[in-house]
Formats: structure tokens, sequence, C-alpha cells
């Protein structure tokens, strides 16, 4: 049999790699976390005047709020006038204020994508000339500090508490209709209810602060608040406390009128029983699958190509993933916590491995075409933060597998020991009945024998009777054994019954097989709780396509504008008698490589001036390269050039220009440039 199996389970193997094969191999265009993909001006950029607006272009649509786009002076003042529009697309810009003057300026921008998750970030650009700034340009969003952490903590604890309500209570239903009357068992999923309610009404308070400020002060701040519940997300935490609403009633009746209907022993209990499982069954999966799409509605399934695949899918997979894990706890408090008078059989975990394994079924399917739609190509896989994070999943998936392997084994050695304690226990219960019925029928053969002996001497003993009867009804009343105290029976019997509980615990748990089934177990939900953490990760990271994506539209962004020649005007005054000018450098194609670079010499009123020496430097000071000087010839009055000028690396080169007017009078100017 194993041997007929074998090139199955190879079979199965090989087409699920040929299958993911296939699917990372034929990427399409999707989108998930908005990128910056281009600006006007650009990053780093130096024009000669200043521009009337700055625009900026995602990867996709986002949400802007009134501060979302900001310009700031070199002294950190803002010059734009607010409320920026989109101008088509995904481009959206801002109007600044007339008659700026030279230095450097900063744009910040803090929007939402599509997805939910905020996108922030910030770049300089300069008129005239640079200058210093006293704003810091950072790349931090408004998703860090401890509003940042508060989020990632509430969607933790939301996503733990779905899968240990969910999962609880299909364990209950389908695995073991009687742990609905254990108090352990009960305790956690109503632990998951309120950890998933508690945490949702966190979500909803954070978000506002969230995605503007990031400053706790505004986590109250009831504008925000208003301006959240228009959103798709307060949409979808809104509904989600509904839902849970429902679920409290769901919980109640499993806890209650099921539990006691399970204890139920007639046959009408029984069918009573049999229907509200069905009822609870058909209501608990319209609540789990209505809780699970508030995530799919507002997350990464939601936005993307074919969101109508992929938000089923969605729900579909954490539904999954809270039967494996939910029940997993569910089994591991079980096991730990199930009373004596309630025990957890084998049957149950059985079931459980059947609901299990089914589970890791529809997690693999949808896991595969999820990682498909999120990544889309092998070098976004290993190349980038989300891939790196999914592989870190999908071998603790693995590892939680092999886990699961030693539980089953361990199960099935459970089963086979109670199996033959059964047997035995049905030896003994043999044996006892049968030795019962000998001594019965010896002691009626004897009864037999002394009845006429009793009735001879019953007229003699009747005077003498009574009289010990008087006596011993004296004495009866008067001894303690004759009236027990109620109170101090009921506590023996009590005494007696909780020694007794604790004898049958020990022998239970004295059984290898169960506690090596416990082990295996606990290791299962340890590595379920790093999982469950590397997935919330997983939701807050920028996909592998989208992070792609962007690079390739800024790197063609900026090909596009550096093709071509960049054109340098830079004013400069030796001090001297006739040391004013302008000097203009033109460096073609200005990408790495070699370019060619003509420089141009004119008066202020634009004539040709043919000054003594002139001399070209470039320096990428990001790197630390240069200065890598360039001497051009003398063509013509008031021209230079140079051919085959080598520019190394791309990046935001400053170009300083060296002008001698005169044998004593001279004085180098600079302006930075993006090439390549």
């Amino acid at each position: 049999m194993p041997q007929t199996i074998a090139p199955r389970v190879r079979s199965l193997v090989l087409l699920l790699l040929a299958v993911v094969g296939a699917l990372l191999a034929g990427a399409a265009p999707a989108s998930a976390h908005a990128a910056l993909t281009g600006s006007d001006p650009q990053q780093g950029a130096v024009v000669d005047k200043a521009p009337a607006q700055v625009s900026l272009t995602f990867s996709e649509t986002v949400s802007l709020s009134d501060d979302a786009l900001r310009v700031l002076d070199p002294k950190g003042g803002r010059v734009d006038t607010g409320e920026p529009t989109g101008t088509g697309g995904a481009t959206y810009s801002v109007k600044l204020k007339p008659g700026l003057p030279d230095g450097t300026y900063t744009v910040s921008y803090q929007v939402v994508s599509a997805d939910s998750h905020p996108v922030a970030g910030a770049f300089t650009f300069s008129v005239g000339a640079p200058s210093e700034t006293t704003v810091t340009v950072s790349g931090e969003t408004s998703d860090g500090g401890v509003v940042g952490l508060l989020y990632d903590l509430g969607r933790y604890a939301s996503y733990a508490g779905f899968i240990v309500l969910v999962g609880g209570a299909a364990f209950v239903l389908a695995c073991w209709p009687r742990g609905a009357g254990v108090r352990a068992v009960q305790r956690l999923v109503v632990s998951g209810w309120l950890a998933l309610t508690a945490a949702t009404l966190g979500l909803l308070l954070l978000r506002g602060s969230y995605t503007t400020s990031g400053k706790f002060a505004d986590v109250f701040d009831l504008d925000l608040l208003g301006q959240v519940l228009q959103t798709k997300t307060g949409a979808a935490l809104v509904s989600r406390l509904l839902l849970l609403a429902a679920a409290a009633l769901f919980i109640s009746v499993l806890f209650g009128a099921f539990a006691r209907r399970v204890e139920g022993e007639g046959e009408q209990d029984r069918k009573e029983t049999r229907d509200l499982a069905f009822g609870l069954a058909v209501g608990g999966v319209v609540v789990a699958a209505g809780l699970a799409a508030s995530w799919a509605m507002a997350e990464h399934a939601s936005t993307g190509i074919q969101p109508g695949i992929a938000m089923p899918v969605d729900v579909a997979h954490l539904l999954a993933v809270a039967a494996w894990l939910g029940g997993l706890g569910a089994l591991l408090v079980a096991l730990y916590r199930a009373p004596v008078e309630t025990p957890l059989g084998t049957t149950v975990v059985r079931r459980f491995s059947q609901v299990a394994f089914g589970s890791v079924v529809a997690l693999v399917a949808t896991g595969i075409y999820q990682s498909w739609r999120q990544v889309g190509s092998w070098s976004a896989l290993t190349g980038t933060r989300y891939g790196q994070l999914l592989c870190v999943k999908v071998g603790l998936v693995l590892l939680l597998l092999g886990v699961a392997w030693i539980s089953r084994r361990w199960t099935a050695r459970l089963a086979d020991t109670v199996n033959v304690a059964v047997e035995e226990r049905g030896e003994r219960v043999e044996a006892r009945v049968g030795s019962a019925g000998v001594e019965r029928r010896a002691a009626g053969a004897g009864t037999a024998e002394g009845a006429g002996e009793k009735g001879d001497s019953a007229e003699k003993g009747a005077s003498s009777s009574a009289s010990s009867a008087s006596s011993s009804s004296s004495a009866s009343s008067s001894s303690p054994d004759a009236e027990p105290d109620p109170e101090r029976a009921a506590q023996l019997a009590r005494q007696r019954a909780a020694v007794d509980t604790a004898r049958q615990k020990r022998e239970r748990d004295a059984d290898p097989n169960r506690y090596g089934l416990r082990r295996s177990v606990l290791a299962e939900a340890g590595v379920a709780v790093v999982l469950l953490a590397v997935t919330t990760a997983l939701t807050s990271t920028e996909p592998g396509r989208t992070e792609e994506e962007a690079k390739a539209a800024t790197a063609a962004s900026s090909s596009t504008s550096t093709t071509g020649t960049v054109t340098l005007d830079i004013p400069f005054d030796t001090g001297g008698e006739d040391g004013k000018g302008v000097v203009r450098v033109d460096i073609d194609p200005a990408r790495a490589g070699a370019n060619e670079m003509h420089v141009y010499v004119t008066r202020p009123n634009g004539r040709a001036f043919d000054v003594p020496e002139v001399k070209v430097a470039f320096t990428l000071e990001s790197q630390d390269i240069g200065p890598l000087p360039v001497v051009p010839d003398h063509i013509t009055t008031g021209h230079w050039s140079a051919s085959g000028v080598q520019i190394p690396m791309a990046g935001e080169w400053k170009i300083a220009v060296t002008v001698r007017t005169s044998d004593i009078d001279q004085v180098t100017v600079d302006k930075n440039a993006q090439i390549g």
C-alpha cells in the first residue's frame, strides 16, 4: 500500500511546484501599497525660478487630507496654499505661494493607499541654488512611534482574538460537543471575543492619528474619528463591531442551551441537540465569514488585480487559519484543563486531525494564489521584505506541519492504549460479574437452611428482642453515629469526591502517550504564535509586486527626465572689474557613463564672455565620490567643450565651475543636478 501511495504523493508535489512556478512566472500588473513614482520638480532638482505648484505621482490612487502635501521653506515655514487636488490619474498637486526666494525647499507627503496603509516621505528641491535648511528630511511615517506600536499590537490582538473565537467555537461544534460545558473552553472562547472586541475599538480610535499626525494626543480627537468613519477602513471596523454583537449571542447559546442539551440522555434531547448544533453551525459560519470579510474588504485583497476573486479567497484563508490554529488552542486547553468527568477521548483528537487536514489543504490552495498575487516574480520573492517574510511564513507552516505529524503519531499511540485499556476493563468487569453470581447463589442456599431454625426460636426470643430493641434504641439515640451531622456528611462526601478526582487525574496524566501528545500540541501552539506575528507583519508590509513596480516606474521616470541635456545656469561674480556674468553647463545625455559637456560663459547682457580659464568638477557627496576634475577645451569665444566625460554612477551630483576673469580674480560656483 505505501508503495502505491508514494508515487501519487510525488506527483502531487510536482504538480504543486509546477503551478507555483507558472503563477510566479506569469505576472500581471497589480498594486497594493502606494509608492511615489515621480514628482515635479524632481527630487534634488535645481530650478531657475520657483514653480507655481508641486506635483506628486503615485503608483495608485491615494486618499488625501488637507495637510497631505506640504512644502516647507529653508526655515520650516509652509509655502503651499494647502488643499491638495488631484490632477488626473494618480497625480496630485498643491499650489505654492508666489514670489518664493532662492533656496532649498522640502516637500513632505502623508497619504493613505487604497489598502488602508499610510504612506509618507519627503524630498527636497532648490530654487536658484541649494541652501542650508533647518527641515529634517525623514522617510519615517506616522505609523511609527507609540501610536504605530499600539496600532500594530491592536492588529495582532485582533487576529489572535478572531482565531481563538472562531477556532474554539468550531472545535466545540465539530469535534467535542461535550466541551461546551467545560469551563476552561468557555473562558478561552470568551477571551477571544473580548480580545477581538477591545482590539477593534482600539483600532477605531487609533486610526485617525495613525494615518495623519501620529500623535497620541489625537487618538481621542472626535473630528478625526468622524473622518475615519467615512473611510473604507472605518466602515470595516464598524461592521466588525456589529458582527461581534451577533457573535456574543452565538456564544451565549453555545455555552447555555446547547451545553445543557448535550448533557441530556433522552432521544428527544439528542434530537434537539442535533437541530441546535445545525443552527449554530450555519449561524456561526455566517458570522465568522462576515468577520473575516471585514479584513478582506479593507486591506490587500481589496486592491490590485482580481479583487473579486482575491476577497473571497482571503476570507477562506482566514477561516482556514482560525479552524486550524484556533482549534489547536482549544485542544491544548482541553488536554491540560479538561475535568475528569468530561474526558477528552481519542475520537475528539481524531476529529480535530481531520478538520486540521482540511484547513491545511485550504491554506495551501489560497496561499498559493495570494503569494502569486502579492509577489508575482521570483526576484520579488527573494529581493523584497514582503517576499522574505513570506519565505519565513512558509518555513514556519512547514515546521508546524512537521510537529502536527508528530502529534498524529502520539494520537495513534494513545488510541491503541485506550483500546487495550477498554478490553482489559471489560475482562475485569466480566470476571467480577461472574464471581458475584456465584456468591449470590451460595448466599441463597445458606439462607434457606437457616430459615427453619430461625422460625423455631422466633417466639422464644420475642420478649427479649423487644427489650433489647428498646435498650439499643435508647443507646443509638445517644450515640453520635445514629444521627450524623448533615454538614459534616456533605463535607466528607466532597473530600472523597475530590480525592477520587485527583486520583483519576493522576492516573490519566501518568499516561506517557497523553503526556507526549500534550508536549507536541504545546509545541504546535508555540510555533503558531510566531506564525501569527509574521502574518501580522506581512499584512502591514508593502507587497513585493508593488515594490518592484514602484522601483521600475521611478527608474523609468528618472530615465525619461534625464535622457537628453541637463542645463544649469549659474551666475558668478569674481569681484574684480568686469567680473560678473553667467556660466551655462550642458551635459548630454546626463546618465552614468560617457557624457558630452559644453560650457558657455556670457556677460550680464547675454553676449559671449571670453574668460581666461574655466574648470569643472563633479562631486557625489552621498557616496563620497569626487571631486572629479574636468578641463574643457576652448572652442570659440565664450564656448568650451569636453567629450567622454565619465560619470561613474547615478545620483545627485554637485557640479562646481571655476571661472577666472583675470590673473587674480576667480570664483567657484556650483549647483546640484540629478544624473542617471
